[in-house]
């Protein structure tokens, strides 16, 4: 009966995400906090719903082999279809005969007899003949969208911009579940005895190779660790530490995080400055930043004030040359976040990257005269498009001809860091595949 109730659930979450355009980590969230299944049950769901997400349009792909084109198959009996395939196809801790049993009994009990008949029809054909073969596509755009579950105009874009085999790489990394990572805060442990102490309490760890206070979690739930509990780590990626690492902060300085929630960077500033000087974050929405609020408080960070701004009137409030440090992390595409939020892939369009970079340069031209003369300003953004980027950085340089960017930040970069690909006089561009993080660009820019 739980597994049937864990796979309803799932179906569930699923048609919010496909048909409503919910989020699939904020519904999993909310799902497990309201809902009493166990871990392992928990694990199911979250892999089956972020997993037959991630891979919707190679499920579609294959269930087209085994459904008449004519046929109009209802929203919730195609994502039935789709979650049972991807777990005959893709999952071996699930027999096929249960998953089978189980969708059908969902079909009888939201539909009725003929759509229970059609949806065992369709699983046990899959189940005799297998999935068709994905190598017979012809077209090399094509094949790679059908394989990695890619939009198409995607993988033609990216094809474009760093050719076949750095798109390959990066559409395959998307399919893979990335590790978690977390960041200690400094000021209340060392991360060597974070470390240990995660260890004593079963988890299996190492530190990261990207920020000294950065930790990957390879085996646990680090939700479940006293140190997250007591306020002494917070979940991070790996390429958003870097960010803080190369703003180059320092105790008593009057900090900018234009748009800072949810707070992950805005705290991690103010623990490079050891909770000295002033950091003002705003963000365009007033709960998003009650969250910065929240996240400084866990974390027992004073020096962070949080408020409602939009960052292209931030001038309302603050006078130029006010900031020793500003970040502008721009609202972005997200392009580089695939892994965690597959949903993206599917609600993007071509037409929404051109609007974000004009608003990405917009953002620039007015957080940087906010900027001491001898300030640093750092850009970055989540996102693996060059038009979000280096496009972006260029235009601004073109047009504030006081403003150069700082290549001593190269330097600074991890040794690791310093020879990948996408290092250029405009700034770093992480790919997924680069260090098994999510994509991320940053640059940093002062004034001549």
């Amino acid at each position: 009966m739980v597994k049937y109730e864990l796979r309803e659930t799932t179906l569930d979450i699923l048609m919010r995400v496909g048909e409503s355009g919910g989020y699939s980590h904020l519904l999993i969230d909310k799902t497990l906090k309201n809902k009493s299944f166990s871990q392992r049950d928990e694990a199911l769901l979250t892999e089956i719903v972020y997993g037959t997400i991630q891979r919707k349009l190679t499920l579609n792909f294959f269930l087209e082999a085994f459904v008449d084109k004519k046929k109009k198959v209802t929203p919730w009996v195609k994502w039935l279809l789709y979650m049972s395939i991807y777990q005959m196809h893709y999952l071996d801790k699930v027999p096929d005969h249960a998953v089978i049993h189980e969708s059908v009994e969902i079909a009888k009990k939201k539909g009725h007899k003929g759509m229970a008949s059609f949806v065992n029809g369709v699983l046990r054909a899959f189940q005799r003949h297998g999935a068709p073969d994905i190598s017979t596509i012809t077209d090399e755009v094509k094949r790679l969208s059908i394989e990695t579950s890619h939009p198409a105009w995607l993988i033609k874009r990216w094809v474009d911009m760093y050719g076949i085999d750095i798109t390959r790489k990066m559409c395959l990394t998307n399919l893979e579940q990335k590790p978690m990572s977390v960041r200690v805060q400094v000021l209340k442990w060392t991360r060597e005895d974070a470390i240990k102490r995660l260890e004593e309490e079963g988890f299996q760890v190492e530190s990261s190779s990207l920020s000294p206070q950065g930790i990957l979690i390879n085996e646990g739930n680090i939700l479940r660790s006293s140190l997250f509990q007591q306020g002494a780590v917070t979940i991070q990626d790996q390429s958003s530490m870097l960010v803080s690492e190369i703003l180059h902060v320092s105790p008593g300085m009057t900090v900018l995080d234009a748009c800072s929630a949810p707070g992950g960077k805005t705290t991690h500033i103010a623990e490079k400055m050891k909770n000295e000087g002033m950091v003002y974050a705003y963000d365009l929405h007033e709960k998003k930043a009650k969250l910065v609020t929240k996240k400084a408080t866990e974390l027992d960070l004073t020096i962070i004030e949080a408020k409602q701004g939009d960052a292209r009137n931030l001038a309302d409030f603050h006078q130029n040359e006010t900031f020793d440090r500003i970040l502008l992390d721009a609202p972005c595409s997200g392009l580089g976040v695939l892994r965690g939020k597959p949903d993206i892939k599917y609600n993007k369009v071509e037409e929404d990257i051109a609007a974000l970079a004009a608003i990405q340069l917009n953002l620039l031209e007015k957080v940087a005269p906010l900027l001491k003369k001898d300030g640093k300003l750092l850009y970055s953004t989540c996102t693996v498009d060059k038009t979000e980027n280096e496009q972006v950085v260029q235009a601004f340089l073109e047009k504030n001809t006081e403003f150069e960017v700082d290549l001593d930040f190269q330097s600074e970069l991890p040794v690791q860091v310093q020879s990948v690909t996408g290092l250029s006089k405009l700034g770093l561009q992480l790919f997924p595949q680069d260090f098994n993080t999510d994509g991320f660009f940053l640059t940093r820019l002062k004034k001549k």
